[in-house]
């Protein structure tokens, strides 16, 4: 009966470990807050290298879009935490939509600098 017992209890105490460590299911709104997140997050890490190459092709003299994008990125950011909360799906779809043609204007960038610097036949 012991034996019958503590193995109950190890099965009770291994479905309750698994219950607890198992992701909980976003909301239809964590999710669209998620998704902004993540697009602002991509967009950063492009900004950031494409910040690396202008300066390594223009140095980090003259006029810096990238500075202006990065400031409006955190507008985004600023704007997700004040308002994310009570905002509606269309809201967030408009941010992370903003977000994602932000990120396709600079990889547009990017790819000109790198043709720049294909040697010319």
């Amino acid at each position: 009966m012991t034996a019958v017992a503590l193995l109950l209890a190890a099965l009770v105490a291994a479905v309750a470990f698994v219950l607890l460590r198992r992701p909980r299911r976003m909301s239809p709104h964590q999710r669209a807050v998620r998704e902004v997140l993540d697009a602002a997050d991509a967009l950063e890490d492009r900004l950031r290298i494409a910040r690396a190459e202008i300066e390594a092709v223009a140095g980090d003299h003259g006029p810096n879009p990238v500075g202006d994008a990065m400031r409006e990125m955190l507008r985004q950011r600023l704007w997700l935490r004040d308002h994310g909360d009570g905002a509606t799906p269309a809201q967030l779809a408009e941010v992370r939509d903003a977000i994602h043609e932000a990120r396709v204007r600079i990889d547009q960038q990017l790819m000109r600098i790198e043709e720049a610097r294909l040697p010319r036949d």
